[in-house]
């Protein structure tokens, strides 16, 4: 299962009042573990950066007066990212911007549904407590030092860790991979499971199978698993 983690900086808040898109960071996940390939790309967002943005992520003018504009690297960004699940913290707000960008190069917007909310995960997980990135990484243990400024690259490699921890840990083995070991396949023995020497008795109730039978008769073409 490939997915993709991703973070933007902008230069505000709503691509609809003039602000766009000037740091784009992904990070490869397979399987829920990181391969190493990743994209990043600043973006000159074509208008001069207000003084809050800059604030946040420190790229002035003069630093993004010389990178290409989206329109260059649209398309390279879609061929990067496939039709992997996004993994984002905040979603609405990267793809709001992903999505207006798009849409003025007149390239496929990103349906809504591929995207995996960090953010709305936190919440129920963690309900009432600060959820925000920083905050998840001090939940769990993840160092993020180096992170005095917001930057879509090192960003994205924080919330892919922060995302494993959420959705269950970051071995998604438990530990039980074979990878180290000096045994190969041939070296395990030929074991296959028997069937136990006496069944275990059933622990439903005639009085209940009936009434399960019923309630599935009345779900008739709902019943999935009765189809042949």
């Amino acid at each position: 299962m490939r997915e993709i983690v991703l973070d933007t900086e902008t230069t505000g808040f709503d691509p609809f009042s003039g602000d766009r898109i000037v740091e784009i960071g992904a990070v490869e996940l397979m399987g829920h573990m990181a391969t190493g390939k990743t994209y990043h790309q600043y973006i000159n967002p074509e208008r001069s950066m207000p003084d809050e943005a800059f604030q946040v992520h420190g790229l002035g003018d003069d630093f993004l007066r010389d990178k290409p504009k989206f329109a260059a690297v649209g398309q390279a960004f879609l061929d990067f990212i496939g039709d992997a699940k996004l993994v984002i913290h905040n979603a609405a707000f990267d793809m709001k911007f992903l999505n207006a960008e798009l849409k003025w190069m007149n390239l496929p917007e990103i349906p809504y549904d591929r995207a995996i909310d960090t953010l709305e995960i936190a919440r129920k997980r963690f309900p009432g407590s600060p959820a925000s990135l920083d905050a998840l990484c001090r939940r769990f243990g993840i160092n993020n030092d180096a992170r005095t400024l917001h930057g879509a690259l090192l960003d994205s490699e924080i919330l892919a860790e922060v995302y494993l921890e959420l959705i269950g840990g970051r071995q998604p083995d438990f530990g039980l991979s074979t990878a180290g070991s000096q045994k190969s396949d041939t070296d395990l023995p030929d074991w296959t499971p028997r069937p136990r020497p006496t069944p275990l008795a059933s622990r439903i109730t005639d009085e209940e199978a009936q009434a399960h039978a019923a309630f599935v008769e009345k779900m008739g073409d709902a019943a999935l698993w009765a189809k042949g």
